[in-house]
Parts: C-alpha cells; structure tokens; sequence
C-alpha cells in the first residue's frame, strides 16, 4: 500500500506544491499584516495541498485518453498501466475530503466558496476540449490561492485579495501558452483547443509576454494598495528578471528550453515574491 501511495504521489508530482504553496501564503500574509495564528496556517496548507492534490488527480483522470496518444505524456502513469484511474481518483477524493475539512475549520465564507472553487479545478481539463481560453482557466485556478488565502485570514474578499488573484491567474495563465507550445501539433491532430493550435507559437509567446506584463502591473498595484515596503520591490524586480529570461529562452523556432526547468522558474518566482512580500511588510 505504501508503494502504490508513493507512486500516486509522484505521478501528481505532490513535492511541487511547495512551488504551489507561496500563492496562498502572499494572501495570508497580507490580509494578517504578518503572520498569522499557526492553526491559520496549518488549515491553510492543508487546504492548498488538498486542492492541488485534488485538480492533478482530476487531470490525469480525464486527460488520460489524451495522454496516452501524446509522445510527450504517453509514459505517465495511468497511460503505462502503472496505476488505474479508480486509484487516482480515490486520491482525488482524498484531496477533496481534505480541501473542505480545512474550508470547514477556517471560517463560514471559506466553506462556502469551496464547490465554486471545486468548479474550476476540476473543470479546467473539460476546457481544453472546446475552448481555447483554457490557459485562462488554469490561471484562475492557480489565482484562487491568494484570494483564498486573504479569505481564511480575513474571512472577507477585499481590492488586494482581487488584484492578486487577476496578478496570479496572468502570471499563470502567461506561462501555460509558453507551456501549451509543446503540444501544437498534437492538438491540432487531434482537435484540442489551445492558443498555439488556434493562432500559431508565435502568437502564443507574444500572449504570454503580454500577459506576465499584465501580471507584474497587478502586483505593482498589489503593493502600492497594501502599501509594502523596498524589500517587495526588489523581489518583484527579481522576478521580472526571471521572468525576462524565461522568455528569452524560448522562440518560435527553438521550444527545446521548454520542460521542467521552465516549471521551475515558476516555483522559484512565487517564492520569491512570497518571501520579499513578507520581507515589504516590514523593510
């Protein structure tokens, strides 16, 4: 049983929700102005790694017919025969059991928003089978964390709870065109919906620059709002350096830097603005 639980966790990649945790973290810090209580903050870990948890498993489960036919994902898991779909959606249904128990021991708003947020988790794999606005829905379901993470806190939605949600769900968003470029082909073959399908990779890289632009703004307005101080600033310029780089790394000609580094750019991002925007509350 502990073998078959350690291969459902890798095929999810469970250790990159540490690269996931920092968005509900930046909305926590800031509704708190610090930290908060440590049952706060366990609730809402436990709270973040359910939903991740619980959006991955619902996305294996469903794309695994596509997965199966994709060169790129044809060695996951449930494609090779390694785990069955009954036993990724069992974990899914952990991550959900564990997602509204936590919403539960928050506070009333937080219970209450949860099945929205079960909507967008769940349904951003249906997307990609008729619209090619996915990569919006999988930036808000990522944009979710911080606004949940202020609502734990606060238990009510306020500007900057907003503001980090649009910031994170563009930051997001941008990266899963550069992502998506990977599959053009693919989708085209097979008729799934995404920006590099519909309009080429070089529209797709040009949405994506346009959109982490957008997402810097955000968060500029994010900390003018909360009024953060220096040390908020230079993390945001440090992540607009990773981010500028992230982009020069890749053309339309040349997708070869796409992969798991590029994924970890993204980690190595959120926590950095997380940990210079708890460093702006106080420097």
């Amino acid at each position: 049983m502990a073998k078959r639980l350690l291969l459902l966790l890798d095929a999810i990649k469970f250790e990159h929700s540490v690269f996931a945790l920092p968005f509900a973290y930046i909305g926590m810090v800031l509704a708190a102005r610090g930290f908060p209580a440590w049952d706060k903050v366990i609730w809402i870990t436990l709270a973040m790694v359910g939903a991740r948890t619980l959006a991955m498993a619902a996305n294996r489960v469903l794309d695994a017919r596509y997965d199966a036919m994709n060169p790129r994902t044809a060695g996951r898991a449930i494609p090779k025969g390694i785990l069955s779909r009954t036993e990724m959606a069992a974990l899914g249904v952990a991550g959900l059991a564990a997602m509204f128990f936590s919403a539960w021991q928050l506070n009333p708003l937080c219970l209450r928003l949860a099945p929205l947020a079960v909507v967008v988790l769940v349904g951003y794999s249906w997307t990609k089978r008729f619209t090619w606005t996915s990569h919006a829905v999988l930036g808000l379901a990522d944009g979710l964390a911080p606004a949940g993470g202020w609502i734990a806190v606060s238990g009510t939605v306020e500007i900057p709870a907003l503001l980090l949600t649009l910031a994170v769900a563009f930051w997001i968003g941008g990266f899963d065109l550069i992502y998506a470029c990977q599959d053009v082909d693919f989708d085209r073959g097979i008729r799934l919906h995404s920006v590099p399908a519909r309009f080429g990779v070089a529209a797709a890289l040009q949405a994506s620059s346009v959109s982490h632009v957008i997402a810097l703004v955000l968060l500029v307005l994010v900390g003018v709002n909360v009024g953060l101080g220096l040390l908020y600033w230079v993390g945001l310029l440090l992540s607009g350096v990773l981010i500028v780089h992230q982009h020069r790394s890749v053309s339309p000609d040349d997708l070869s830097n796409i992969g798991p580094a590029s994924l970890n750019v993204n980690g190595y991002v959120a926590i950095i603005v997380f940990v210079f925007t708890v460093g702006g509350l106080y420097v």
